[in-house]
């Protein structure tokens, strides 16, 4: 820990928060979720093995989990934002309030996404907090594999985008306040169509939390700790070389 700077333990919130809150949220509602649909399949007789409280308790941690994704893929994008931007020697203060006013805004968006009763206002603040953390992730102080900037070079230099752990966290994010936005219309709609959609398509975000997991340790050590920014970015990373 004694070689950890301010700037290294912010950075450090995001996975924190991600291992200790999101992926143990995300198990538990994986449980209550194959419960509800066993116990829906079931016969009535054999299905009353099951409580019936299993499908309440997977609306409401699946709730936590997709306010928890939103919050950690927040999170992930503004700390390397501001942490760098501290350290510019020049900073434009209008692209520092603006970024600040995104954050603010992206918050408040979700909160009044989970607050929202129809399903016109629940479309439109669940585009507006996924364009909050769009336009958060577009900042070139966000660490892409897809397209990373070499401040000591000044140039973008590309990697593998379809390994990317900021690509699968957005998608993830963005599949998750998706679910906050139809969740009310599932009980609502006796054609299934809501509910078969948010299975198909919460089938695919635990593929990209899988994604997740498999990509965050990697960039864990992929990325320096900022007394060491100047000398690796020195790097060669296309031949897999450092200068002396």
């Amino acid at each position: 820990m004694k070689n950890l700077q301010l700037e290294d333990v912010i950075l450090l919130l995001h996975p924190i928060f991600a291992v200790a809150v999101v992926f143990p949220l995300l198990g538990i509602v994986l449980y209550f979720a194959a419960q509800t649909r066993q116990r829906r399949l079931l016969p009535k007789e054999a299905g009353k093995k099951i409580p019936p409280t299993v499908g309440t308790e997977h609306l409401r941690l699946g709730r936590w989990l997709s306010n928890a994704v939103v919050g950690v893929a927040l999170l992930g994008n503004a700390a390397p934002i501001f942490t760098k931007l501290s350290k510019e020697p020049t900073v434009d203060s209008f692209r520092v309030w603006f970024l600040i006013l995104i954050i603010a805004a992206t918050i408040a968006s979700l909160v009044i996404l989970n607050r929202a009763r129809t399903q016109l206002w629940r479309g439109v603040f669940a585009t507006l907090t996924g364009m909050g953390l769009i336009i958060l992730g577009s900042q070139p102080e966000v660490y892409r594999r897809g397209e990373i900037y070499d401040f000591t070079n000044k140039q973008w230099f590309t990697q593998e985008w379809y390994l990317s752990h900021y690509y699968y966290g957005i998608a993830a994010a963005l599949l998750m306040i998706f679910s906050l936005a139809i969740f009310p219309d599932i009980y609502k709609d006796r054609s299934q169509r809501w509910r078969k959609t948010h299975v198909v398509l919460n089938i695919i975000a635990t593929l990209f939390f899988l994604g997740q997991g498999l990509t965050g340790p990697r960039d864990l050590l992929e990325i320096p700790l900022s007394w060491q920014t100047q000398h690796i970015y020195k790097c060669d990373y296309e031949n897999n070389v450092c200068p002396p």
